[in-house]
């Protein structure tokens, strides 16, 4: 049986951005935003999520792998209050007495909030039906992330380009995934605490 402890640690990096829309003002989603522990549970669920600190969680994401060899994916993040330039920074953090099974994650994200004229996502007699402001918040951010993979024998013997090509692709539909089931949890959620109108169909430029 291949053991990881000896085996390399093989690096696949992706880069992600992206940015979603709340429809209200940049102070009420500030607010939101910084109440992160009355909603973070019910957004990333079904993802087993528990409390570490004051700002940090212990995630659970799931299983995901490739060539036959998966591993089981769990993280620390901490969610950084925003910076007097309104930035706010995601990263990873240690979990306590947990060694991750032949992996390792280095996890950099960055959050603005930027005012967007809401007919970049609905039009004119949308506006009007649902009573929508003519200017909205979008939560921008960009996410840095490298993940260390100590894989066994049997793939390491395999081309290190197809490997690596593999990795990163894999790696980015996870986080193109997540983000966007993330996203749309916490969108939906966000409408509903603040009884705000939500489009159900949304015009992308």
């Amino acid at each position: 049986i291949d053991t990881l402890e000896t085996s390399k640690t093989t690096w696949f990096k992706t880069k992600y951005s992206d940015c979603m829309e709340l429809y209200v003002d940049v102070e009420t989603v500030a607010k939101y935003f910084k109440s992160h522990r009355s909603w973070f549970y019910r957004c990333a669920h079904p993802m087993k999520v528990e409390p570490l600190g004051e700002n940090g969680y212990d995630l659970l994401v799931g299983k995901f792998g490739s060539f036959g060899y998966q591993v089981e994916v769990r993280i620390g993040l901490e969610l950084v209050p925003p910076d007097s330039a309104g930035i706010y920074k995601i990263r990873n953090i240690k979990l306590p007495n947990y060694t991750s099974p032949g992996y390792e994650i280095k996890f950099q994200s960055e959050m603005r909030l930027i005012e967007i004229s809401t007919d970049q996502f609905c039009n004119q007699k949308e506006i009007q039906k649902l009573g929508l402001p003519p200017i909205i918040t979008g939560a921008k951010w960009d996410l840095d992330l490298t993940v260390g993979v100590k894989f066994p024998k049997f793939i390491q013997k395999m081309p290190p380009a197809l490997i690596e090509k593999t990795g990163n692709n894999l790696l980015l539909k996870i986080v193109r995934q997540v983000s966007q089931y993330l996203s749309y949890k916490t969108q939906i959620d966000f409408h509903n605490t603040y009884n705000l109108p939500f489009p159900k169909q949304r015009k992308r430029s």
